[in-house]
C-alpha cells in the first residue's frame, strides 16, 4: 500500500466524546473534550488535554475538582454548544437545560441527561504547549441504572457517540459488533509455533 506523510498531527480515530465539569466562580459549566481517554486502572484515572485560555480549565484549578460526562447521541447538539461557546459569556448549563447534580466532591457539576458521570479528583495537570494534559483520579462512577445489562454498562444501552476528525468533521455512532475482545486474536494462538 502507498503511504502518505501528513507530518505531525493529532488524527486518533476514534475520539469519544466529553462534557467535562467544573464550578468556574461558583458556577456550573461544561466543556466538550474529544482528547481523553482512560489513564491507569488502579488507582482510576482519566487524561483529557484541554487548551489553556478554555473557561472550563480555570473552575479546575480553581477547585481541583472536575467531572466527566458522557453524552448519549439524543444530546448531541447540546454537546456540540459546549464545545462551541465560552462559559465566560453565557451560562451553558441553563441554555442547555442540564439538570445538574453534585456527588461526593464539591465543585464537580454532572449533568443528569448523561447516562455515565465520573467525578474526578485533579491529580496532576502538564503543560504540553498548545494545551495542558489534565489527570483526575476517579472518585466515583454514576450511571443510569436503565444502561446496565446484569449490573455491567452495556454501551448498547449508554449510546455514546464519537467525534470523527479529519475530511468530515462530524459525530457518529457506535459501528456494528465484529468480534469479541479477547476472544478474536485466539485463533492467531494456533500459528504461534509455525512462526
Amino acid at each position: 500500500m502507498t503511504k502518505v506523510k501528513l507530518g505531525p498531527g493529532t488524527f486518533v480515530c476514534p475520539q469519544p466524546v466529553f462534557l467535562v465539569g467544573a464550578n468556574v466562580d461558583d458556577k456550573p459549566n461544561f466543556i466538550t473534550v474529544a482528547w481523553g481517554g482512560i489513564a491507569s486502572e488502579r488507582p482510576a484515572m482519566i487524561s483529557i488535554a484541554i487548551r489553556h485560555s478554555r473557561y472550563t480549565l480555570k473552575g479546575i484549578k480553581q477547585t481541583g475538582n472536575f467531572s466527566i460526562n458522557i453524552p448519549s447521541e439524543d444530546i448531541v447538539v447540546e454537546a456540540d454548544y459546549c464545545g462551541i461557546v465560552s462559559g465566560a459569556q453565557v451560562d451553558k448549563a441553563a441554555v442547555c437545560r442540564f439538570d445538574i447534580f453534585y456527588g461526593k466532591l464539591i465543585n464537580a457539576p454532572m449533568i443528569d441527561q448523561c447516562p455515565v458521570n465520573l467525578e474526578c479528583k485533579l491529580a496532576h495537570i502538564i503543560d504540553l504547549g498548545s494545551h495542558a494534559l489534565l489527570i483526575g483520579k476517579i472518585e466515583e462512577t454514576h450511571i443510569n441504572e436503565s444502561c446496565l445489562t446484569d449490573g455491567k454498562p452495556d454501551v448498547t444501552k449508554i449510546k455514546p457517540f464519537i467525534y470523527s476528525a479529519g475530511s468530515h468533521n462530524r459525530y457518529q455512532t457506535f459501528g456494528n459488533f465484529i468480534a469479541g475482545a479477547f476472544q478474536a486474536g485466539k485463533v492467531l494462538k494456533n500459528n504461534e509455533k509455525s512462526c
